[in-house]
């Protein structure tokens, strides 16, 4: 779908050359991409973009300054997106504990289709990691759009369905239908995203890079862009900013908190993503318990908690050994570019483990093939021999067997001492004996002072049920990650495995979970603490709190840890939202695990709740027509003077227009079976010859040829030329007809 995407905005930025702006050298046109320097990735949106979607070629002028333009006949197929002109940006960042909350505010103008008709308009935005959208709201005259989550069984049948969704793991569209040319849109994004903690200091980067040809043709008129950030960090600790791409200035300072404003005036947009990091600096592990009573209308009384530990300052030295057996899908499906990521990645993990560490590779497909059916140290002899064994071996063919392979590496590991044994599995495909898998591992996991096997779950892809990676994960105490686009599968699993590598404290347990009346928590399995992030766990409760909850662990020398934790009210820190998007994935994996309607109800309300998507709603875009609104309205106060009954729903003035299924799914077994690649998708059946044969002339002469040098090439030939020029181009249209011409000249007479 990036492809598609990127392939549309090439056209459209190649038919925008149609648009005419005056001989007034000041109000020429923006600089395109240069074609050597234009890559499929260069035309991907890297900051919140709107297009305009065009189907018919012959609607692109300038709304403000018609001129000539040659007629057009066919159509774009699929329709070409033209990037619009922005006229002002502002992006409002909220960042609590691990989580920011970003809301851009921006306009842009429908620059590049005639005053007198209309086109759908696509709104893109590229969100920061595990990006969740929140919400979208636009204004038009006399309109205004926005989304809203509805239960799936709510969903209207007569409601009409809409293009947009994700085009690939972080880049989500939505169009907006039937916009005028000319027209300003007011356009408000909501979503949120994780902070990335990396050698102590905490990094926002919000998309915030724009293309030259997003700044508005004319004179070049000063611009006002703004950026507010406030940070929430852990209570009463202090905050140092360390880097910024902007100039931001702090506006105040409390423990615990601040706050920052950028404001510029520029003649041209950012060409750089907005980059914020900051730390709370500490030597050791720390954190604190935050509280929250339940809301009135909240739909679960009980109230809610949030446990976050920082690993601190942590050295090298601190972490445990590790004892680990990679278990690599290598069935049918992972050929080609994600087999040899999958390979730069494995290879890259082996040369970072720690000469004390040890080690062993178990690639499966149908079958299971084991590098050593024992632990290899890892020495640089051993890892060169081992990455000789996975070039040989790593071969994509035959099926799909998890189980088996799986419960090798955790017989190998069941004897692992004064190590962190970890079982880390990569894989790209369904299995329709997960539930049993993860009984197995239940099974398997023991409790007491050994620290049981370990489990790290990679998923690649949208046919792999990473709800089953989840829980599997979850059961194991490890850790869940995922690429949904093969280009992030090897900086993702290196990073994975760089989580798994580090860990600092095992066996987490919090006192005072027994005390209480009742309670609920995610994980319900608590996973280690790692060097390279923080652990939250969060929940609900029912009882009371003591003034301090003391959390304990087994540190990387085995010694036994414990650490006092404050209670704290959570004052500037909205603990549902910044809790929700993990507790609907937890819940969602537990529903799919136990097969629950219940708990699949519970995930449906705290979604609504939230306004974080789930796999149990649906996101939809709601039109409010103000005109229409006034007219019914005015009409229902006619009609109740003459005593006649009205329709409350029809006064709204309100159109819904569902969107895509936006959730990742529940796995995809036929496509693992057939051993479809991730990314594939079903095409849709091929257009009749005869119209492909009208509409790819057209639509490849709109996309080539410059309308302006159409025009000026006419007029400098002579008339016999022009009809001979006219004879070829009517013969070569026919040509791609020419089944249809055979078929009516048979059917005819002799004459």
């Amino acid at each position: 779908m990036a492809e598609d995407f990127a392939k549309a905005v090439e056209d459209g930025i190649k038919l925008s050359k149609r648009i005419y702006f005056g001989k007034d050298r000041a109000v020429a046109p923006p600089n395109l991409v240069p074609p050597m320097a234009k890559s499929s990735r260069d035309l991907l949106p890297s900051g919140p973009m709107v297009y305009a979607v065009i189907s018919d070629p012959g609607i692109v002028d300038n709304p403000d300054i018609p001129s000539y333009q040659p007629h057009v006949h066919g159509r774009c197929d699929p329709p070409a997106l033209i990037p619009l002109q922005m006229s002002a940006i502002a992006v409002d960042v909220d960042c609590h504990l691990d989580t920011a909350f970003v809301t851009v505010s921006g306009i842009w103008r429908v620059h590049c289709v005639k005053g007198s008709r209309s086109c759908d308009c696509r709104l893109a935005f590229p969100m920061g990691p595990s990006g969740s959208v929140l919400g979208v709201e636009v204004d038009v005259p006399r309109k205004s759009y926005s989304t809203q989550l509805l239960l799936m069984d709510d969903n209207d049948s007569g409601t009409s369905l809409q293009s947009g969704g994700f085009v690939n793991s972080n880049i989500f569209t939505l169009t907006i239908p039937q916009i005028d040319g000319g027209t300003n849109l007011s356009i408000k994004i909501t979503w949120s995203q994780k902070l990335v903690y990396a050698e102590g200091e905490y990094c926002l980067n919000v998309p915030y890079t724009f293309p030259d040809f997003v700044n508005p043709a004319g004179k070049r008129l000063v611009k006002k862009e703004k950026i507010q950030v406030n940070v929430n960090a852990l209570p009463g600790s202090e905050i140092l900013c360390r880097a910024m791409s902007h100039r931001l200035k702090e506006m105040k300072r409390h423990a615990g908190s601040m706050a920052f404003l950028y404001e510029a005036e520029v003649l041209s947009w950012s060409t750089t993503d907005f980059r914020f990091s900051y730390a709370v600096p500490t030597s050791h592990i720390n954190g604190t318990l935050l509280v929250e009573a339940a809301s009135v209308n909240d739909f679960d009384q009980r109230d809610m908690f949030y446990i976050y530990l920082s690993p601190g300052d942590i050295k090298r030295d601190k972490v445990f050994r590790k004892d680990i057996i990679f278990v690599i899908d290598i069935s049918g499906s992972m050929q080609g570019k994600l087999i040899e990521d999958t390979k730069s990645a494995l290879s890259a993990a082996l040369f970072n483990l720690n000469p004390d560490d040890s080690f062993s590779i178990i690639a499966f497909n149908s079958e299971s093939c084991l590098f050593s059916k024992t632990m290899e140290l890892a020495s640089k002899e051993t890892v060169e021999r081992a990455i000789e064994w996975i070039n040989v071996n790593f071969v994509a063919g035959g099926g799909t067997n998890i189980s088996h392979p799986l419960n090798t590496a955790i017989e190998m590991l069941s004897s692992a001492q004064s190590s962190v044994p970890i079982v880390f599995l990569v894989t790209d495909g369904t299995v329709d004996d997960e539930r049993q898998i993860c009984s197995m591992v239940k099974s398997r996991m023991t409790n007491g002072e050994s620290i049981c096997p370990r489990i790290y779950t990679f998923g690649i892809g949208s046919f792999c049920n990473h709800y089953f990676l989840r829980m599997l994960a979850m059961i194991g105490r490890g850790h869940y990650d995922a690429a949904l686009d093969v280009d992030s599968v090897e900086p993702r699993m290196l990073a994975l495995f760089d989580k798994a590598s580090s860990l600092v404290l095992a066996n987490i347990t919090v006192d005072i979970f027994d005390d209480l009346d009742e309670f609920e928590v995610h994980p319900s399995h608590i996973p280690d603490l790692s060097a390279r992030g923080p652990l939250t766990i969060t929940g609900r409760y029912k009882g009371s709190f003591p003034e301090c909850v003391k959390v304990k662990g087994i540190l990387a020398d085995f010694s036994n840890f414990a650490v006092d934790m404050k209670i704290e009210t959570a004052k500037d820190i909205p603990l549902q939202r910044v809790s929700a998007r993990d507790q609907i994935e937890h819940l969602t994996a537990q529903a799919w695990l136990s097969e629950s309607k219940q708990i699949e109800q519970k995930v449906a309300k705290l979604s609504l709740q939230a306004g974080f998507l789930s796999e149990y709603t649906r996101m939809v875009l709601l039109e409010n027509d103000h005109l229409k609104k006034l007219k019914e309205s005015a009409g229902k106060k006619e009609a109740l003077k003459k005593g006649q009954p009205q329709n409350a729903e029809n006064v709204q003035g309100q159109r819904m227009i569902l969107l895509p299924q936006l959730g990742i799914g529940f796995g995809n077994l036929k496509a693992t079976v057939e051993n479809t690649p991730p990314g594939d998708v079903t095409k849709l059946p091929e257009v009749p010859e005869i119209f492909k044969a009208a509409s790819n002339c057209c639509s490849t002469m709109c996309s080539y040829c410059c309308c302006m040098c159409c025009i000026d090439f006419c007029s400098r030939i002579n008339n016999q030329c022009a009809t001979a020029l006219t004879q070829l181009c009517i013969g070569l249209g026919c040509f791609g007809c020419i089944t249809c011409c055979s078929e009516i000249c048979c059917s005819g007479n002799d004459g």
